[in-house]
């Protein structure tokens, strides 16, 4: 008991950036299984003027429903409709400096090969004096993401590229299957942003949460970037 107690005070204690997807999922379980930090909080961004998940679209009730059966305190995040870089930055300052005075030194990623925004956020973090943890880094994407279905996470894609992808890979829960129907080029992670997606199950998960799927939405950002939304309904 004594020695339990001692390991459980070396733990750094951390935060997981939880964009509610796979990645994000998989990275919080293999930080966990390593037993090396302790993870005080889920932290995702939000929409405020439509309150769903940054860039996944995703419902704030759904993300709720996630992070309960997750069973980690979720904090969140609010920026404002067509946020710069410079918005997001001093929201972001705010956020982590509200952390590190929780005593949280570690802020972990589920990023796996974007150098650039690995060192961005690393460069952010140096500010606050923090660090950056990247449990998937430089892992192999179709290795990775196949080890993340045989351990029983499952996610569905809720948002694709339009250029990339078309309407119909929306709605689709990701297996075998939906990786051989990947077009060549497109990554089996989605790590480029061709997919994005939302874990509904898995270990981390005390249990499954329910969903329906909805309609599928065209939205256009800028004249060079356009995505697939598939609306993702809590309950049976």
């Amino acid at each position: 008991m004594l020695n339990s107690v001692i390991i459980t005070h070396m733990k750094k204690k951390a935060l997981m950036n939880w964009s509610s997807g796979k990645d994000a999922a998989y990275a919080l379980w293999q930080v966990l299984q390593a037993g090396s930090h302790q993870v005080d909080f889920l932290f995702t961004t939000l929409s405020a003027a439509y309150r769903r998940v940054s860039m996944h679209g995703l419902s704030e009730a759904l993300l709720d429903a996630q992070a309960a059966r997750v069973g980690i305190p979720l904090r969140k995040a609010w920026l404002p409709e067509q946020a710069g870089l410079e918005d997001y930055n001093a929201i972001m300052g705010q956020e982590m400096a509200f952390m590190r005075d929780q005593g949280i030194s570690t802020s972990i990623f589920g990023d796996i090969f974007l150098e650039d925004l690995k060192q961005y956020r690393e460069r952010q973090l140096e500010q606050v004096g923090m660090e950056g943890v990247f449990p998937l880094w430089k892992r192999d994407s179709r290795a990775l993401v196949e080890a993340m279905i045989a351990d029983g996470f499952k996610a569905v894609v809720v948002c694709v590229n339009a250029d990339l992808l078309p309407a119909h890979f929306t709605g689709r829960v990701i297996d075998a299957a939906f990786l051989a129907d990947l077009p060549e080029g497109v990554d089996p992670c989605g790590e480029n942003g061709e997919f994005h997606s939302f874990v509904v199950d898995g270990p981390l998960f005390s249990s499954p949460v329910p969903y329906r799927v909805g309609q599928v939405e065209e939205r256009s950002y800028g004249e060079q970037h356009r995505f697939f939304f598939r609306e993702l309904l809590l309950g049976e």
